[in-house]
C-alpha cells in the first residue's frame, strides 16, 4: 500500500511554451545543446520523433550518475501542448514498477508554465518518492530557458 505517487512542479519559462513543447516533440535530439552537463543524448529506436508510440532513449547524467531511459510516446495533445512519455527499460525501473513522465505547457495571463508530472509505481516501501528526478526537470527546463534567451 502507498506504492503509487505523484509529483508536479509548474516552472515559469520566459522563452516561450511553444519553444519548449516543439523541442521536446520535434527535436529532444536537440536537447542536449541546451544542457549538456545533463543530457547527454536522446536517440530514436522505433518510428518518428513527435509521434505517438515512437520509442527513444535517453543518456543523462542525474545525482552525478550516468543514466539511460527508454521510453515510448504514449500520448501527445497539440492544444494542451502535452507529451506523455512511458518509461520501457533503462535505471528508473529499477526501482518502479510504472513511471510516466509528463510535460505540457500552459500561458495564463501571457506568462508560459511548464508543467512536469511525474506519475509512478514503486516497486517495495524501501524505494523513495523521485523528488531529486523531480528537481533535475526544473533545472533542466532553466537550462533550456538560458539557452533560447541566449540565442541572437
Amino acid at each position: 500500500m502507498g506504492l503509487h505517487g505523484k509529483l508536479i512542479a509548474a516552472v515559469e519559462f520566459k522563452a516561450g511554451g511553444d519553444v519548449f513543447h516543439e523541442l521536446f516533440r520535434h527535436k529532444p535530439d536537440h536537447i542536449s545543446k541546451a544542457t549538456p552537463d545533463k543530457v547527454h543524448a536522446c536517440d530514436l529506436h522505433e518510428g518518428q520523433f513527435g509521434h505517438v508510440g515512437s520509442i527513444i532513449c535517453w543518456r543523462y547524467t542525474h545525482d552525478g550518475k550516468e543514466k539511460r531511459a527508454k521510453q515510448v510516446i504514449q500520448s501527445i495533445d497539440e492544444e494542451k501542448k502535452l507529451i506523455e512519455f512511458k518509461m520501457l527499460e533503462g535505471d528508473l525501473m529499477e526501482l518502479y514498477k510504472t513511471f510516466v513522465i509528463t510535460t505540457h505547457v500552459e500561458t495564463t495571463g501571457g506568462i508560459d508554465l511548464v508543467t512536469w508530472t511525474l506519475d509512478y509505481e514503486m516497486l517495495n516501501d524501501d524505494v523513495e518518492h523521485p523528488i531529486s528526478l523531480l528537481s533535475f526537470f526544473i533545472d533542466l527546463t532553466k537550462d533550456i530557458e538560458t539557452h533560447h534567451l541566449a540565442k541572437p
